[in-house]
């Protein structure tokens, strides 16, 4: 450790030191991103909702420990928390990893150095809360994660590999995650689909059956808190959330259908144009709107540094939590139908007064969501446009 110039951080209630570096990459000493301080405050209010609703001790697994900043939060920040796990394959980042437990004067974390899918195939059954952040996919980990997940858990998961998700490179995606994606507006909430449906599949081997409680995309990342829950025929009937999205380059329409072997259009209801399809992913709920509200209560009573960047997410994610699977971005419709975009607030005026619902995403400020469909949106932007 004296090698290297050292650099101490706090975030919340915790202090580190680690290594400096030039830039955040797997090259660095020890990893620490500090670009991911709202993913970990934001797990901290998840983390504690679920321990709340569990009225239980709580042991956590941080798979990938880095310097040890997510796992040593998780005990110093969170109540009712007996025993954490840090885990990670490097000899250096357990040594920072110990160094920052003493800094904090933390008792009952332990740290491991092993492969993470090996060390949770090791500790079958002993954490009710999984975390995986891991510098890329995780999807390796998925299957490991659901060998040890326990009944009534709370799995944690980020992915960084967006391009893959959402369709830049979509072999990548394919050969990660099992299904196709594609490169739409509405792409990085496919993504996150994509990433749900994996989760569920995988999980279902074991019968174990997910309750997506909260799922956000953020700058590079996408994350998504999900309670495993166990039994045969609850698996069953809830891989009747696996499905497809139908997407007509030619007019944007789209449209969902669930089943995992089910016939597919081929054409747009619409134009007649050929559709692309998305798929298979998660066409379940992918809001809770009962948790995300304990984690808009729990920011009254936590340290958090980006309370609110936290809040303005979580407040967004809430109101988008009944409505329907995708969205419209507002400027590629008026660029198709070559009008000026009108003020958003006038379209969702309208948009409602003529009955239907419409929300904002978090996903694009530009984005409505709202069971209205393409020609409906189309022929009220060609009236503003009259106007």
């Amino acid at each position: 450790m004296d090698e290297y110039k050292i650099k101490q951080i706090e975030e919340g209630l915790t202090k580190i030191e680690f290594p400096e570096f030039d830039k955040v990459s797997s090259d660095a000493p020890v990893f620490y991103n500090p670009h991911m301080e709202l993913n970990r405050d934001l797990s901290i209010l998840a983390i504690q909702v679920f321990q709340k609703q569990e009225e239980r001790e709580i042991n956590i697994c941080d798979l990938f420990g880095g310097s040890g900043i997510r796992g040593i939060r998780y005990k110093n920040e969170i109540e009712g928390v007996g025993n954490v796990f840090i885990n990670d394959i490097s000899e250096l980042a357990n040594e920072y990893e110990q160094h920052n437990i003493e800094l904090n004067n933390l008792e009952n974390i332990e740290v491991y150095q092993h492969d993470a899918s090996m060390f949770l195939r090791m500790k079958r059954g002993e954490f009710d809360v999984i975390d995986i952040d891991p510098f890329g996919t995780p999807s390796p980990f998925i299957d490991s994660a659901g060998y040890c997940a326990r009944r009534n858990s709370l799995l944690c998961v980020t992915a960084t590999d967006t391009s893959a998700l959402c369709g830049t490179y979509k072999e990548p995606c394919i050969r990660k995650y099992n299904a196709k994606p594609y490169k739409s507006e509405y792409c990085h909430e496919n993504g996150i689909r994509i990433l749900a449906g994996f989760v569920a599949l995988t999980l279902a081997k074991y019968s174990k059956y997910i309750e997506i409680q909260m799922s956000h995309s953020t700058e590079h990342y996408m994350r998504i808190y999900i309670k495993v829950k166990k039994g045969s025929k609850k698996s069953d009937e809830s891989l009747n959330n696996i499905g497809y999205i139908s997407h007509c380059k030619n007019c944007l329409h789209r449209q969902t259908i669930k089943g995992l072997a089910t016939t597919l259009d081929e054409k747009c209801p619409i134009c007649g144009e050929k559709l692309i399809h998305a798929g298979p992913l998660w066409l379940g709920p992918i809001q809770n709107k009962e948790f995300i509200e304990e984690m808009i209560e729990e920011t009254n009573h936590k340290k958090i540094n980006t309370k609110k960047q936290a809040l303005k997410l979580l407040n967004s994610c809430l109101t988008e939590a009944d409505a329907p699977a995708t969205f419209f971005d507002v400027h590629t419709i008026c660029k198709s139908l070559k009008v000026s975009a009108p003020k958003l607030d006038l379209i969702f005026d309208e948009i409602i007064s003529q009955g239907f619902d419409a929300v904002k995403t978090h996903y694009n400020p530009l984005g409505i969501k709202t069971d209205a469909n393409i020609e409906d949106l189309k022929n009220i932007l060609l009236d503003f446009s009259k106007e």
